[in-house]
């Protein structure tokens, strides 16, 4: 449950239906889903069984896989490109957050969309709103793993799932939104340029939440007995899952009200107003859904969070305690953040380069690590235990050879399209 709640949050209902839009629409969605199955998940397992091999964060297991002075280069690496993708990842939360208290005590009648547009777009606004986002994190790290992150999760992750499926049972009952829907789903595949099928196998790694980084840390808290695969095809159901519910409700709301699906990083702050206003009960509804998506993001943002905490930890050892580390980490992102505030037009490019291009390669890290610093028996036996398969000989030159050649060919063909 807790990472489900880890993979489902923005990723889903934020970043899914938009890069649908910019990216080829339908289209966009097959091959999403096919990279999900074909490296996604055997991505999830390979990240998941390093950590557990190492018993430690990023820079633990990259030493243990290729020395000190490598697994220190590459966990720094890592750090930044977490912190980057927090400086707007928090900020793309705290809107979230202020829509769920407009939504609650003000409403989304065509009077108020104004306000609700003015402050929006305020940069002080939301950047006070990142504040208290971070100062809750910090809350809820100092408590630990078991109080802090798992005990949210228990609670959060169903609600979030009840109210998705509660909007779509309204959605389709929109005029019309069986007839869009249906035209949407006619994939054509000529619109998929390099760059779409870079962003279409960015968005399940960065909605799984690969990247070398946070799947790397929970499997470090794993026991040696769990079973993967299992684990990381349920956890890819429910993202996935999760994803397809967000865009049967995303997509037909966009096209009963006419707007434009290709608005960027902005869509979902343009289609949940217009939605709510149309809905009986719209205000309740509606603040109802946009707090159980400030939940599940928010335990998203938790991990996030945690894989810096562990990361500094690492390299301070005994020096500072985890208060310290909490502190040090929220500033860091308090700063980072006032740029992306100021100017939230950079948010869809930092999103290609972070949420897309450093996952995908941090990913690839890890992948490589696990399956060439480890013998093929002692990598077979880091992922699935002492119980061997045939089809596990399959996983291994997979994982091996398939996946990180796949991952290098797309991340060069995009960087030569753009060349």
């Amino acid at each position: 449950m807790t990472m489900m709640g880890i993979a489902v949050g923005l990723g889903n209902v934020w970043r899914f239906p938009y890069m649908m839009g910019q990216y080829g629409g339908s289209a966009f969605l097959c091959v999403y889903l096919l990279f999900a199955v074909i490296f996604g998940i055997p991505a999830v397992m390979a990240e998941w069984a390093l950590g557990r091999y190492a018993r430690g964060g990023p820079f633990v297991a990259f030493r243990a896989m290729w020395g000190k002075k490598v697994g220190l280069m590459i966990g720094l690496l890592l750090m930044a490109t977490v912190f980057g993708a927090e400086s707007y990842y928090v900020l793309v939360l705290a809107n979230v957050a202020y829509t769920a208290a407009f939504s609650t005590f003000v409403g989304f009648s065509p009077e108020q969309m104004p306000v609700y547009e003015k402050y929006l777009a305020a940069p002080l606004v939301q950047y006070a709103i990142v504040l208290v986002l971070l100062l809750l994190s910090f809350i809820v790290l100092a408590r630990g793993l078991n109080r802090g992150i798992e005990w949210v999760s228990r609670i959060f992750v169903p609600f979030f799932l009840i109210t998705i499926g509660f909007l779509i049972f309204f959605v389709m009952r929109l005029p019309g939104a069986f007839t869009h829907l249906a035209e949407f789903m006619r994939p054509d595949f000529t619109s998929l340029t390099p760059e779409a099928i870079f962003a279409a196998m960015g968005q399940p790694f960065f909605s799984l939440g690969l990247g070398g980084t946070y799947l790397v840390i929970f499997g470090g808290y794993m026991k040696t007995d769990e079973r993967l695969a299992g684990s990381a095809v349920m956890m890819a159901a429910g993202d996935v899952g999760a994803a397809l519910m967000a865009g049967l409700f995303i997509v037909p709301a966009i096209m009963v009200f006419s707007l434009n699906m290709a608005a960027g990083p902005s869509l979902l702050f343009s289609v949940l107003p217009n939605l709510f206003q149309a809905m009986d009960w719209g205000q309740v509804i509606g603040s109802v859904f946009l707090w159980a998506l400030v939940m599940v993001t928010f335990i998203s943002n938790l991990a996030a969070l945690e894989f810096l905490v562990v990361g500094i930890g690492d390299i301070a050892g005994d020096r500072l305690s985890r208060t310290q580390v909490l502190i040090i980490i929220c500033a860091i992102s308090a700063v980072l953040v006032m740029p992306n505030a100021a100017d939230p037009d950079r948010i869809a490019t930092l999103d290609l380069i972070f949420g897309s291009g450093m996952q995908v390669f941090g990913s690839m890290l890890a992948i490589l690590a696990i399956s060439w610093g480890l013998k093929k028996t002692d990598m077979l036996k880091a992922v699935f235990g002492d119980c061997h398969r045939g089809w596990h000989n399959v996983y291994y030159y997979w994982i091996k050879w398939v996946v990180p050649a796949a991952l290098m060919s797309v991340l060069v063909g995009y960087i030569y399209s753009k060349i």
